[in-house]
């Protein structure tokens, strides 16, 4: 069976991971954390624990469980409580956080309890926070605040040092295939290639590189990115190596839905540029790739999948 890691955090890995997750395939997900925004936010502060939020969604994305379970494990208490905001995922995994001490032993259990099959890391133990330098040289804390400021990102890092999972490394090593998430670029996939040590593990592996692109741009972060500009913000942290492959979408959106995503988000589809990205010796897979889910554009989890998949098998 083939070995797959793919990096990522929040949304757009969970939508990845539901379609990969029905191929015969042996999954690696490795979770950014530096989530500080919503329920996540909260709970790091009152237990002083890890980011939880992005790595319970990846859970439950992977989980073999009927609508039922997901729906109650989904399920945020309304109202003004204490409770309002917090997810039950949320609220189990800060509390087997307390009782086991680590990820390392609080991430079994829910694996257990979710009939989960495939492995799920968290990039550090540690309690993280990004920071983003903008074009104009100010510096924004915090992966939430990055998200809200809708301003054009030049570079980000961390706010100290920490010890990066050494189990990401053992999966790097038994790869056949590496694959960067759809999501965030700035505040869920970069934060993983920010780190010299992921970068040097990732050039030093054997196997291919992909990433899924994003549908549309993102306010600030990729304003009127193209494919071919999203593939020269990895090639920057990859070097010489760079990406292997991209899968994109090349199918029109409705007029409507172009409109409405401009007005209300300022999005854009991301366009390919076909003639560039020919030049950039990297494997272009494009499809109709998007649907829309709970009145939301997203990935098709299992088009992409089934993309990717077959990408795996010719290799």
């Amino acid at each position: 069976m083939k070995n797959v890691v793919i990096f990522g955090g929040g949304s757009g890995l969970s939508q990845l991971l539901k379609g990969l997750k029905l191929f015969p395939i042996n999954v690696t997900a490795v979770v950014s954390m530096a989530d500080n925004g919503g329920s996540t936010g909260i709970l790091r502060k009152e237990f002083d624990i890890s980011a939880v939020g992005d790595i319970s969604k990846v859970l439950l994305a992977m989980a073999n469980t009927d609508s039922d379970n997901t729906q109650l494990l989904n399920y945020r208490f309304p109202g003004n409580s204490k409770l309002a905001k917090h997810s039950i995922k949320n609220l189990l995994l800060a509390a087997l956080l307390e009782i086991k001490g680590d990820f390392a032993h609080a991430i079994p259990v829910l694996c257990k309890l979710f009939n989960i099959q495939g492995t799920v890391l968290p990039l550090t133990e540690e309690s993280v926070d990004l920071i983003g330098k903008t074009e104009f040289g100010e510096y924004i804390i915090g992966e939430s605040q990055i998200t809200k400021a809708n301003a054009k990102i030049d570079e980000i890092f961390y706010d100290k040092k920490f010890e990066i999972n050494p189990e990401i490394f053992k999966a790097l090593n038994k790869a056949d295939l590496i694959i960067f998430s759809c999501g965030s670029l700035y505040t869920s996939v970069l934060p993983h290639l920010v780190l010299p040590q992921i970068q040097e593990a990732i050039n030093n592996s054997s196997a291919k590189t992909m990433y899924v692109c994003n549908l549309v741009t993102q306010p600030g972060e990729t304003d009127q990115y193209t494919v071919s500009d999203h593939i020269k913000v990895f090639n920057k942290y990859l070097g010489e190596n760079g990406l292997d492959a991209i899968v994109a979408n090349n199918a029109k959106m409705s007029n409507y839905l172009v409109k409405k995503y401009a007005s209300e988000e300022q999005k854009d589809p991301v366009v390919i540029d076909r003639k560039n990205i020919e030049k950039m010796n990297v494997k272009l897979i494009e499809d109709k790739i998007y649907k829309i889910e709970d009145n939301v554009l997203r990935h098709d989890a299992l088009k992409t999948a089934y993309l990717i998949f077959s990408y795996l098998m010719e290799d």
